[in-house]
């Protein structure tokens, strides 16, 4: 004996019936004996309760649901039968529908529905289906019956959720199926009282018919078809990585189930696990899926998997109870779930401090107030005295539990849980762990739940596939279009060497930004920002991602805006890491600096601008690992203006100064005004983001910047002005640069720090410096160092560029991943 169930959306439908008759015949071909529990087609069940609930309120318009209902069921036969064999079936259930009427129309007159009468207007629904279904299949060639559940499921009265008598029901069930073969259709969610009244088993309830009877009748395996492809390791609306769950045993699915698993109702589990009845999850319409095992534990083919699933329940409120009256009284915890037990409060979750100073509570949002009062009623006496406190309720908070039966076993579950939720900001407000360890419950604030569980779901079982999902801010400037690019061609790369996948979650240019929730596919990235259609603004784009409160999110701020880094603080403190080669944050007012990286060290995340100094030179993890070790630092010294590294190192024999500044322009090394770069302004922006890495409060202006050019260059109206005023110049040049060459030297400028202090000044040096040999536009940094002291370690490189720029920016965003 097998019994199977099919749920309303499997039912709903003329066609979804005939995908359900196809899976009977597939198994009815090697399983003879069979019981199809079917559950109310479609949306009836939520259409009757709202057309029962609209006549108790005089509401007319409950007539036109009826009509909905009988329709559709009209509708279902028509598609079913040809006309010569819906005569008989049509007459059938229009009976019944003129009984449901009849019964909807005396709720109306006297404006009264009883707990009673609504379990009887529900049943309609399972009664017509299962009549449609038995009599199809009886058509399609199957030997099939209508059963129902009302003539052998015998409960009491607690109409709405009433308990079955396991011993009548059983002794009923075993006369009722006695030397019968075949297939019988029977009712689910229904059953009735031992006077005849018809009684619901609760919502779920069609699972629980299937398993009552699968119990009793000693059936080899229940299956439950619904529409998905099992229990789900997460919720898959919420979690888009989640994944059916291949076996779980009969404890864990009920933890799960509990916990907010709305795929298996609790109730259901137990007379399956009283009988050993494997219970399988099963989709309909993927019906060569195997789907979720739900068995015993001790069964050979129980998965190793030691966490199973993650769930939650959305909404609750949290009491807590707390007071040094009661430390070491006993009694306490009698009278508080006592009083509540009184009041027919249900308890989700239980937390308690050792030191029995406070006791914590969850439960559902509309029970929290009814709760707090019978709390303050019960200890009235201890309150007034001061020994208790008035209870402390606390909303808008959901519960994750992570469940596996394996977890007593193994050590290190609590700690990637926790580490999970704290790398991503989520604060857990209470803790909940049974001795037996089948799960851990944490409460945390419901705004943070879809982060959690996705944050929570890769830790667990995408450990080895780590996601970041980047906002990108500056997407179509040169540096930003080219990093978009460099992820474009190496994602599928860094999928698979590094277990890494990128996703880019938000753009943002001058002109639009967008977002996505699952990430723009790669192959789309160089279009989705012109077709956004929504209009960029930096505060609503720094909004929009906090809102989005993704786990693993990343600002990554392709942009030389000066006001930027204004919104830094905030986003680090939403838990988002920044990544930026905009140096404005870190080279700006020291306070501010301060400022963004003790808000990142504050929220578990991090503030990275190695390309600040070097583009794609490891320049600051560098002199971080020398601090980082135990080094000293002696001096840094430095060329980090790939323009002046080229005009220098290109400035020789033969040459004009004036002419090697208009060549570099042209190549593009330098800004449209060369005096810009040729200021120092900016390489005084990289010395003093390495002297602040290395511990100096030093500000802008306090930077000795001894310009390489004349004053008088700088004050010239235009470009061209500009040119005309260097050539004027150019015999200085030279003068030094044969004073220069007389020595054995170069002439190079160089930014230092030494002693607490950073300046920038022309200097001749000699070959048996580093930088003597310097060619090109390459980017130069010694660091001399109590260990380093005779010959400095150097870093060398290009150190401007948009492919080098974003090259390292895509190195810190991949580095960031290894902090996870």
């Amino acid at each position: 004996m097998l019994v199977l169930k099919f749920g309303g959306t499997s039912v709903g439908s003329a066609q979804n019936i005939k995908k359900v008759t196809s899976v009977i015949k597939t198994i009815n071909a090697t399983q003879k004996n069979l019981a199809v529990v079917v559950s109310a087609m479609g949306d009836t069940t939520d259409l009757l309760i709202e057309a029962a609930v609209n006549a108790s309120n005089r509401q007319p318009v409950f007539k036109e649901m009826f009509g909905y209902i009988s329709q559709s069921h009209m509708d279902a036969i028509s598609g079913l039968l040809e006309a010569s064999e819906a005569g008989a079936v049509s007459e059938y259930v229009s009976a019944i529908l003129d009984e449901l009427e009849e019964i909807l129309d005396g709720v109306y007159k006297i404006r009264e529905l009883s707990p009673k009468t609504l379990d009887t207007i529900l049943s309609f629904g399972e009664r017509m289906s299962a009549y449609i279904i038995a009599v199809y299949l009886k058509n399609t060639g199957l030997d099939a019956e209508f059963m129902d559940a009302r003539d052998f499921i015998i409960t009491d009265d607690n109409y709405g959720y009433a308990m079955v008598d396991f011993e009548k029901t059983g002794k009923k069930i075993e006369k009722a199926f006695k030397d019968r073969t075949g297939i019988a259709v029977v009712t689910g969610f229904i059953g009735s009282t031992t006077s005849g009244h018809t009684t619901t088993l609760g919502r779920g309830g069609s699972d629980y018919t299937a398993a009552i009877l699968g119990a009793e009748l000693g059936a080899k395996e229940i299956q439950l078809w619904k529409d998905v492809n099992g229990v789900m390791s997460a919720n898959p609306r919420r979690v888009t990585k989640a994944f059916p769950i291949e076996s779980l045993s009969y404890i864990e699915a009920m933890e799960l189930s509990h916990f907010g698993a709305k795929i298996i109702h609790p109730p259901t589990i137990q007379p399956a696990l009283s009988g050993r009845i494997p219970i399988r999850i099963m989709n309909t319409l993927y019906p060569e899926f195997r789907g979720t095992l739900i068995h015993d534990s001790s069964s050979e083919t129980a998965s190793a998997q030691v966490i199973k699933g993650i769930t939650s329940i959305d909404d609750i409120a949290l009491l807590r109870i707390q007071g040094s009256g009661m430390i070491g009284v006993s009694g306490i915890s009698s009278r508080l779930f006592g009083a509540l037990a009184a009041e027919k409060i249900n308890i989700i979750l239980i937390t308690q401090a050792s030191s029995e100073h406070s006791i914590c509570i969850a439960v559902m949002p509309n029970e929290a107030e009814k709760a707090k009062k019978t709390i303050e009623k019960e200890f009235a006496l201890e309150i007034t005295m001061e020994l208790v406190d008035k209870v402390i309720v606390e909303d808008k908070l959901s519960i994750i539990a992570v469940v596996g039966e394996k977890m007593c076993m193994t050590p290190g579950i609590s700690a990637k849980l926790f580490k999970a939720l704290g790398i991503n900001g989520i604060n857990v407000i209470a803790i909940a762990q049974g001795s037996s360890e089948l799960n851990i419950s944490v409460v945390i604030k419901k705004h943070d739940l879809e982060k959690a569980l996705n944050a929570v779901h890769d830790a667990f079982f995408l450990s080895d596939i780590r996601t970041l999902n980047l906002f990108v801010l500056g997407c179509t400037g040169l540096v930003g279009s080219t990093l978009l690019k460099q992820i474009t061609e190496q994602h599928q790369k860094i999928i698979e060497n590094m277990k890494l996948d990128i996703k880019i979650t938000g753009l943002a240019d001058v002109n639009s930004m967008m977002f996505s929730d699952t990430g723009v596919p790669v192959s789309e990235l160089k279009n989705a920002i012109q077709s956004s259609g929504v209009k960029s603004d930096l505060k609503a784009f720094v909004s929009g991602m906090r809102k989005m409160n993704l786990p693993y999110s990343v600002f990554v701020d392709c942009t030389a805006l000066p006001n930027v880094y204004d919104l830094y603080s905030d986003i680090l403190s939403s838990s988002i890491y920044i990544v930026t080669p905009n140096k404005n944050a870190a080279s700006g007012p020291y306070e501010q600096y301060k400022k963004l990286n003790e808000a990142a060290r504050g929220h578990n995340t991090h503030f990275v601008y190695e390309t600040n100094v070097g583009a794609g030179l490891p320049v600051i993890n560098t002199l971080n690992d020398l601090i980082n070790s135990g080094d000293k630092l002696v001096r840094i010294e430095g060329i980090l203006s790939g323009t002046i590294s080229y005009i220098l190192s290109s400035f020789v024999a033969g040459t004009r100064f004036s002419t090697i500044v208009r060549e570099a322009k042209k190549l593009g090394y330098t800004e449209p005004d060369p005096r810009v770069d040729l200021s120092g302004a900016d390489f005084a922006k990289k010395i003093l983001i390495l002297a602040r890495e290395n511990g100096s409060t030093l500000e802008l202006e306090d930077v000795d910047i001894q310009k390489m050019l004349p004053e008088s260059c700088f004050n010239t109206a235009t470009v061209d002005d500009f040119f005309a005023e260097l050539e004027k110049h150019d015999g200085h040049f030279e003068n030094l640069r044969v004073k220069a060459s007389d020595k054995g030297c170069v002439l190079r400028y160089i930014a230092t720090f030494e002693n607490g202090k950073a300046s920038l000044a022309l200097r001749e040096v000699d070959q048996s410096h580093p930088f003597y040999h310097m060619k090109g536009s390459d980017n130069i940094v010694a660091f001399t160092t109590e260990r380093y002291s005779q010959t400095p370690l150097v870093v060398k490189g290009p150190g401007a560029g948009a492919e080098v720029t974003a090259a390292g920016i895509l190195a810190d965003i991949i580095r960031i991943s290894n902090y996870n």
